[in-house]
């Protein structure tokens, strides 16, 4: 029996060894079997099989299959189906954007144009209110705009086109705005055609105060519905005194009107008379592109400033539109002006006390009073005016070609100037020194003067209507170092009385044979001469 046991024992451990072993083939062969539907499709479908069956390896299966490792992983790709096509990599449109590289969202609530990180703000009058149909006051909306422009450096202020805003005095103010805003002018913006707006007087419509980088660009028009200031002209408003010059042939002289100002056009007019545009206190501004037409009085102002640049700019006025002038500067510094075209009732340039490094060439002036410095000293007061060159300029048409003009009674100096290459068409005094302006009936004699010294002319050429050059300087103060170069100038006979050249207590060298002769310039120095004070000296 112990022997049968044994032999029972024997047998059961071999039948259980059996068991044991067919079960492990049975689970080889499933292994294998699921293996190998996987495997059916392409190679790489094998890597991926490898990569994703982390569970069965701990997630040590990273580091086995380092060349796969930037594919999608297998958990989020559906199950295959038999007989799938060859794997391949996701097209690029298949994938999502990286949320970093999304658009940016505009600036600001009330801006258009994000376009980007970089992108300038944008603020567009008409988000703000504006109607642009030249009837409504949209004065609201543009301050609206720019008080959000303001705040955005190297933002854009969008008045557009083919709109027509009417707008009434209106100051665009720093010194907390950011620097380099622009002004992207459009459409047409239309002063108010009465003079209620204006209380008792504004110096300015549209004034753009203490600020760094401003530049007005666009293709678009101001407008200063001028003309009923220029209809209401008192008899009271100054006088251009080169008109004494200007002799008619038939003996007479054309006389300011006064006429009545009717209520319909919005009462009594001020006592000032404002000028379109105006800057004040401002760095670095430029203006380009845009026209400003019928101001009341000057199209555009720079008063203390530094770092001008005008440039593709007109203006547009009557010739008889009273103290029009086309663009003004005074206590400003570092000015160019180029490629512009000057239509007005004054000066096309005028170019006052405290201004120096001025630079001027490619203008086309006329119908107007020709370029200006001055005029200075005015009430006893100190001018300085320094380093300024006037050249390549077209006049057609104007009362006066180049010009000095000083008050009696002044101080400081004027010095530095050049005046090269001025044609002249039809002008009526193209070279003028008058150190005894009056824009009045009357002014009192006085001897002391601003000095005017280091004027130069060189090839201004053309036809004149009165006199080619007429040289007035003062007799306690003589003009010293004026030279004339290339001087040649023919009379055209019309309506006015012709005379020779004019010189007075002036100083200087004739370069070369002028036409018509300037025999009355004195060459060399005054003998003698009134000696500035130190306090008079620039």
């Amino acid at each position: 029996m112990p022997c049968c046991s044994s032999i029972r024992s024997y047998t059961l451990t071999i039948i259980i060894a059996i068991l044991v072993w067919s079960s492990a083939t049975h689970d080889h062969t499933c292994n294998a079997s699921r293996h190998w539907r996987h495997s059916k499709g392409a190679s790489t479908s094998l890597s991926k099989k490898k990569s994703g069956s982390n569970h069965h390896h701990n997630g040590k299966s990273k580091s086995k299959s380092k060349s796969s490792s930037h594919k999608p992983p297998v958990s989020s790709v559906p199950a295959p189906k038999p007989k799938p096509p060859p794997a391949s990599k996701p097209p690029v449109a298949s994938v999502p954007a990286p949320k970093h590289n999304a658009p940016s969202p505009p600036p600001e609530n009330g801006s258009n144009g994000g376009g980007g990180p970089n992108a300038a703000a944008t603020y567009n009058v008409m988000s703000f209110g504006a109607k642009g149909d030249g009837i409504t006051d949209d004065t609201k909306a543009f301050e609206g705009a720019w008080a959000a422009a303001c705040k955005v450096k190297a933002s854009k202020i969008i008045v557009p086109s083919p709109n027509k805003f009417l707008v009434g005095p209106i100051t665009f103010s720093g010194p907390y705005c950011q620097p380099n805003i622009v002004f992207q002018v459009d459409g047409t913006i239309v002063a108010p055609s009465s003079f209620k707006p204006y209380g008792s007087g504004l110096f300015q419509w549209i004034l753009f105060t203490k600020l760094v980088g401003l530049t007005i660009q666009g293709g678009g028009t101001i407008d200063g519905s001028g003309s009923i200031w220029w209809k209401n002209t008192p008899l009271s408003d100054p006088l251009d005194d080169e008109l004494k010059l200007i002799v008619p042939i038939n003996g007479t002289h054309q006389q300011s009107t006064n006429s009545s100002i009717s209520s319909s056009l919005g009462g009594q007019m001020p006592s000032i008379k404002p000028t379109a545009l105006r800057f004040y206190g401002s760095f670095d501004v430029t203006v380009t592109g845009i026209t400003i037409q019928n101001s009341p009085q000057c199209h555009l102002k720079f008063d203390n400033c530094v770092g001008v640049s005008v440039y593709n700019f007109k203006v547009s006025s009557p010739a008889d539109s009273p103290n029009t002038d086309g663009i003004h500067l005074q206590n400003s510094k570092s000015v160019l002006i180029h490629t512009t075209d000057l239509s007005c009732g004054d000066d096309c340039v005028s170019i006052q006390t405290g201004c120096s490094d001025i630079y001027v060439h490619n203008v086309n002036c006329g119908p107007g009073h020709g370029i200006s410095i001055g005029s200075l000293g005015k009430d006893n007061t100190k001018a300085c005016v320094s380093n300024v060159t006037i050249r390549d300029i077209m006049m057609h048409n104007t009362m006066n070609g180049v010009r000095i003009k000083t008050w009696q009674g002044g101080s400081g100096s004027v010095q530095g100037i050049m005046f090269s290459n001025i044609q002249v068409s039809e002008v009526q005094l193209p070279i003028v020194i008058d150190q005894y302006y009056c824009d009045k009936q009357n002014c009192r004699n006085q001897s002391s003067a601003v000095a005017l010294s280091g004027i130069s002319y060189e090839r201004i050429r053309g036809t004149y209507t009165v006199k080619p050059v007429h040289l007035a300087c003062s007799d306690s103060m003589p003009c010293t170092d004026v030279h004339l170069n290339g001087i040649n100038l023919k009379p055209v006979q019309e309506k006015y009385h012709l005379y020779d050249p004019f010189c007075w207590k002036t100083f200087g060298e004739l370069l070369s044979p002028a036409v018509p002769p300037v025999e009355c310039l004195q060459i060399g120095k005054p003998s003698s001469s009134h000696v500035q004070a130190d306090h008079d000296m620039c």
